[in-house]
């Protein structure tokens, strides 16, 4: 018997068959195992590929936004941008392994505030990411060229913030690119800032030292360095909203007034007065007023400058500041003086098929004087509607102009009320000095009357009377307007670095300016020096005026931001 059945075991020809079973079992596993694997590794290098493919796409996609929002802080006006198909409102963009296309184009208006639409397409193989990112012009309170005063034909000096003064309003300030060093913002005392301050400058010198570390605990909204520039400076961005003003402006509103009384240094001028009656917003305006203009010499002691067209805010020239004015005796007879509704300076902004809401447009190639005598309106200057003034010269400021409707406990205009007032200059715009009203008799004034403006230094006075013609402005003068100054800034004239008070009432005080809505000046103006000269500031953010109310469209900031819930990322469907 062979031994195999002696012992039990099986035929060896059937051990051989079951390791070539086992074996054979064991590579078909192995070969499962391994197609898994390969699976698994070609299906995560496929994801990997893919997920590189999605974030490529998606940064292609942001670079267009990128590119797209750079070109439009480069365009001295984004809306005649777009009118008139300026090259950058499309683009191609290529990376190594990717590329986009983007556009923008004026998606609708919030009000009267443009909002924009900026769309890019990012690919990279078979991958695509869609940005579309509704976009707005920055909107700050106070914008500053440059934060000094001009004292010479080329020369500025500081201008401080001091005690008893509250910036209740954010406060952006460019960059001086000064050598040595300094900062650009200075302070004396403990003024208020409630709100963020923006300056375009570093924190440190070029020597590495903290320019601002005595200071910072005044900024009670935080201070935030390296921002970018407004483009208040560009005499060319401001020429291109003032020439766009004009086009859209109602040709009866449009006015270039002609000064003929014989008076010294004579200019030009329109004067608006605002007033509300009937439950309806007026505006009395008076043409061919003639401003007796006083101008000092070089080296008067005073701040009255404003910068020299044409040198892109490195000169600067005396201007003639206001003294009073006269109007021609038949303005009524002659309809040189009317008074219109506010609702008929009215029209709508249209850009390619989109509109905005109407506003009021009241454009005057010359200066404009706003205010009037208090005995004939017997109140403030009221203003009930919107309305924007343009001028290419000076605007005066020759009482306390505010919004009718309802305002806040703190005196802001409040968040629902319609009323407002913009006011745009290539010249400067200040409040005027009532030291200087006194009328000049020396010359005939025959066809011609003296028009009188603030307050008489004496309750009661007639004309005739020293305190009739010696004027002044209420205490505190108030305006509430988004002011933008090209040629300039914002400030009151006639103050004085001497001891001798430009401003002043019949007791010396110094009063305060109020401020309500917002302000862009080329270069400060000086409002105020001693506790016996000029004014102390109270200016507060308009928070109404970041819904783009004011009709226009004058903005000057260069940076432009997502809209609120305004930016969206996604697969395009194909």
């Amino acid at each position: 018997m062979p031994s195999y059945l002696k012992s039990g075991l099986p035929h060896p020809g059937h051990r051989r068959g079951i390791a070539l079973a086992l074996v054979v079992i064991s590579l078909g596993i192995l070969t499962v195992l391994g197609v898994g694997l390969l699976s698994v590794a070609y299906g995560a290098r496929r994801q990997a590929v893919a997920a590189k493919g999605e974030l490529s796409a998606m940064l292609a996609a942001e670079g267009g936004y990128e590119k797209a929002v750079f070109w439009m802080s480069q365009q001295q006006d984004m809306l005649s941008s777009l009118q008139q198909g300026s090259p950058g409102t499309s683009g191609v963009l290529n990376f190594p392994d990717s590329s986009c296309t983007y556009q923008v184009s004026l998606f609708s208006f919030v009000g009267t505030r443009p909002v924009f639409r900026v769309s890019s397409l990012g690919r990279s193989g078979l991958s695509e990411r869609q940005v579309d990112v509704f976009v707005v012009q920055a909107v700050s309170g106070w914008d500053v060229g440059t934060c000094r005063i001009p004292c010479g034909a080329t020369e500025t000096t500081q201008v401080y913030f001091v005690t008893g003064e509250t910036i209740d309003m954010p406060l952006q300030i460019n960059r001086a690119d000064d050598n040595p060093d300094v900062r650009d913002l200075s302070v004396s005392g403990t003024p208020s800032f409630l709100q963020p301050v923006a300056v375009a400058e570093s924190r440190l010198t070029q020597g590495g030292s903290d320019k601002y570390r005595d200071i910072l605990t005044l900024f009670h909204g935080g201070i935030y360095f390296d921002q970018p520039n407004t483009r208040v400076t560009d005499e060319a961005s401001v020429q291109t909203k003032v020439d766009r003003f004009r086009a859209s402006t109602r040709a009866e509103y449009c006015f270039k007034p002609v000064g003929q009384a014989p008076v010294t240094r004579p200019r030009s001028a329109v004067q608006l007065e605002f007033f509300e009656e009937g439950g309806a917003g007026k505006v009395r305006i008076t043409n061919h007023c003639t401003v007796r203009g006083f101008s000092q010499n070089y080296d008067s002691r005073t701040y009255d400058f404003r910068i020299r067209p044409g040198t892109n805010g490195t000169q600067y020239e005396r201007y003639d500041i206001y003294t009073y004015h006269m109007a021609p005796v038949d303005a009524d007879r002659t309809g040189q003086r009317r008074v219109v509704p506010l609702t008929d300076t009215y029209v709508t902004q249209s850009f390619n098929g989109v509109q905005s809401e109407p506003g009021g447009q009241i454009f005057i190639n010359g200066d404009v004087i706003l205010g009037g005598n208090a005995d004939w309106q017997a109140n403030d200057q009221v203003v009930k509607g919107r309305i924007t003034v343009v001028s290419t010269g000076n605007i005066w400021v020759a009482d306390s102009i505010v919004v009718a409707g309802t305002h806040d406990a703190d005196g802001m205009p409040a968040i629902d009320n319609p009323n407002v007032l913009g006011l745009l200059a290539q010249g400067v715009i200040k409040v005027v000095d009532p030291g200087l009203s006194t009328i000049d008799r020396s010359t005939s004034l025959s066809g011609f009357t003296y028009v009188p403006v603030c307050r008489p230094d004496r309750s009661g006075a007639r004309e005739g009377d020293r305190d009739y013609n010696q004027r002044h402005l209420p205490d505190p003068t108030a305006l509430e307007a988004a002011i933008t100054v090209g040629g300039g800034g914002w400030g009151a004239e006639n103050v004085q670095r001497g001891s001798y008070g430009g401003r002043k009432e019949a007791d010396g005080r110094q009063d305060y300016l109020f401020v309500r809505g917002s302000i862009s000046e080329a270069i400060r103006g000086v409002v105020g020096v001693t506790n016996t000269d000029g004014f102390l500031k109270s200016y507060h953010m308009d928070r109404r005026l970041l819904a783009g109310i004011v009709p226009g469209d004058i903005g000057l900031r260069g940076k432009y931001v997502p809209a609120p819930s305004g930016w969206h990322d996604y697969r395009p469907d194909r």
